[in-house]
This record gives structure tokens, sequence and C-alpha cells, in this order.
């Protein structure tokens, strides 16, 4: 199956070392408040998951939402999450470290379309 979303290592490091401080996080693509269209990076708990909520997937272990209204625009793309050098405006956890997620995007090709991993609304029990 063709995962919705996807991590680089340099992301994946740093969402290692938050897991380490922080314990188990989610991750909610924001809609525009705050930091624009950042993932905020949050303690799992710290956010009410609701059925407005799609769950995507997992990365490294940690949940990724974004909500159900934004979803219907981003459904035919996979999102990579990213860091970059700088400090965000958001309250995700990776703020003070002076480094921010980011999200590039790239569309589905028509075969990855037919083979895409499942999606969840509201709070996802694996």
């Amino acid at each position: 199956m063709v995962p919705r979303v996807t991590v680089t290592k340099d992301a994946a490091a740093l969402i290692a070392s938050l897991k380490q401080k922080f314990g188990a996080l989610i991750f909610h693509q924001s809609g525009g408040c705050c930091d624009g269209s950042s993932p905020m990076c949050l303690e799992k708990g710290d956010l009410m998951i609701n059925e407005t909520d799609v769950w995507l997937g997992e990365i490294e272990g940690c949940d990724f939402y974004m909500s159900k209204d934004q979803f219907a625009y981003w459904q035919h793309t996979q999102i990579e999450v990213r860091v970059v050098a700088g400090r965000g405006s958001s309250f995700s956890l990776e703020i003070p470290s002076g480094k921010r997620f980011i999200i590039s995007s790239r569309m589905f090709s028509e075969e990855e379309l037919s083979d895409l991993s499942p999606i969840h609304f509201g709070e996802y029990q694996s």
C-alpha cells in the first residue's frame, strides 16, 4: 500500500528526540492557523481528536491527522514531513529547538490511487 504521509530522515531524527523528551506524540496538519499550514507536533492527548479529523497514517510511530474539510483538498496528494532551520510561530513542540516541521506534497499517480493506505475518521485505535 502507498502511504499517504511520509517523513524525511532529518525529520525522523527530530521526532525521535521529541519522543524521548515528551513521550507519545501526534501530528495534526494545520489548516492555516498560527504557522500557516505547517504540521503541528503535540503530546498525545493535548489535542482533542474527533470525527471531524482524518487519520492519514503514522510517521515514526506518531499518528498523523488533518481536518476532514482540509482532507477534501489534499486527498490526492502524498504529504512528506520535512524539517528546516528556523523558528515557527505555532504551538508545535519542535519550535524551541530552532527547527520547524514543514510539508511538501506531490500528486499520487493513477496507479498509486488504487493502492492507497486506508484512512479513519476520529481517533485511530490500532
